[in-house]
């Protein structure tokens, strides 16, 4: 193995590059973090629920260390009409102590576990952009990769691991990843608007560090395929739409007109009136599940997190922090086992896909496969919500008149829809079969 600045770069501070250069330093390996922001966290749209018990075995009691919000014990399903709204209202004090699920900023969780990675040992160099790999010809199709490129400065290394974020400029430029389609990205659109404490706990229903997520369907999005989001930080309310791009681009439709649509619908409107805008932006989201997932790894090169397509949307969560740190765990062992052997190359760093597909990562993909194709059904964001709010509008909205089976009801409501029976149950079974 030849002379090398640093056994191994990993670039991307975000939560998957982070748990791959902490467990990586602490294997006694020399580690370099780079990240083009500022400071870590300051390029990531803030605001998420991370289900954290997958760094329990990192980081032993972290929830008690970390910065992040609020725990998530309870959790809400609404479709939403212009005028109207029909949930699922879900809390469980078994949540916050199950899962871990809490709500974080990453401008505050990121720089919190780059601390933990400077404690072991690794060397963070933030505000650093990296322009490519560094490569020499390989024995494969693809080439060898050595290093990489900043500037006019040069990194050698005995692997690259790549947190890049959804497109993954650095996998790609070599070939190792092809762009994704549309239907397999989504918009993220995000503010953070903040509440004082006492009001949003009022508006909410929580206390403590109890928080609530929300999770939006319908006009919501404005009929636009995709989703809704509202998470309780502790003095700030993350909320945001998630547009999947082939829609939203035959549709014409602006993304930043979609939150803002959101944001005036009563439903949202009341819970962040008189809120003070902190911050706001934008990102791309991978919705393809497992069909996103491809190569990731060749020589000299680990792909992990967003990067490897690793986000996976059910219709009721949405998770990617929880999977970037997986594939992390998963990479931080193969790449120490290669170096150990002194093979680098994709032969002796296979053992990360192994490890990957035999993870909660790899079984959750697998397990949810169907779940984009499901979620691509369009009736899903246009006429299931105000179906459910016109059969439920003639059971509660009793009047002096006979009544009527809330059966016949249902049946009635459906046949005057645009939704006819074989498409319900259509839609109902393939819900079934993906979730």
């Amino acid at each position: 193995m030849s002379d090398v600045d640093f056994d191994v770069a990993v670039v991307g501070a975000g939560p998957a590059g982070a748990v791959t250069a902490l467990l990586l330093a602490r294997a006694g390996r020399t580690v370099v973090l780079l990240d083009r922001g500022e400071r870590p966290g300051s390029k990531n749209l803030s605001g998420g629920v991370l289900y954290g018990r997958v760094l329990d075995t990192v980081l032993p009691g972290w929830l008690d260390e970390a910065p992040v919000e609020r725990t998530i014990g309870r959790n809400v399903v609404t479709l939403l009409t212009p005028t109207a709204s029909v949930g699922l209202d879900y809390r469980d004090a078994r949540l916050g102590e199950d899962s871990g699920a809490v709500s974080v900023l990453r401008s505050r969780l990121d720089p919190w576990l780059v601390e933990r990675c400077e404690e072991a040992g690794a060397m963070s160099m933030p505000g650093i952009l990296v322009d490519r790999l560094l490569t020499e010809p390989g024995t494969g199709a693809l080439p060898t990769v050595v290093g990489v490129r900043a500037g006019e400065d040069d990194l050698r290394c005995h692997v690259v691991v790549a947190a890049d974020g959804v497109n993954s400029f650095l996998a790609r430029g070599i070939g190792l990843r092809e762009a994704p389609a549309p239907a397999q990205l989504a918009v993220g659109v995000k503010a953070v608007i903040g509440l004082p404490r006492a009001t949003l706990e009022e508006r909410f229903g929580v206390t403590g560090r109890h928080g609530v997520a929300h999770a939006l369907v319908g006009d919501a999005t404005d009929q636009i395929a995709g989703g809704a989001f509202c998470y309780t930080n502790l003095d700030s309310v993350s909320v945001g739409v998630v547009l999947r791009l082939d829609d939203l681009v035959a549709r014409g439709a602006d993304s930043a007109g979609v939150l803002d649509h959101l944001l005036a619908h009563p439903f949202i409107a009341d819970l962040v009136r008189g809120g003070e805008l902190l911050e706001y932006g934008a990102h791309l989201v991978n919705e393809g599940g497992l069909g996103m997932l491809g190569r990731v790894h060749t020589d000299g090169l680990v792909v992990v997190g967003d990067a490897a397509g690793l986000t996976l949307n059910t219709g009721l969560t949405i998770r990617g922090m929880d999977l970037a740190i997986g594939s992390a765990i998963c990479a931080a062992r193969a790449v120490d086992e290669a170096l150990a052997t002194g093979d680098t190359s994709a032969l002796g760093l296979s053992a990360y896909r192994r490890l990957l597909d035999g993870s909660f990562v790899g079984r959750d993909l697998r397990t949810f496969a169907k779940a984009p194709a499901f979620l691509e059904r369009p009736r899903t964001y246009t006429r299931y919500a105000g179906l459910a709010a016109d059969v439920l509008h003639e059971e509660f909205a009793v009047s002096p008149t006979p009544r009527r089976p809330l059966r016949t009801v249902a049946l009635d409501t459906v046949r005057r829809s645009p939704v006819a029976l074989h498409e319900l149950a259509a839609d109902a079974w393939a819900g079934w079969r993906a979730l």
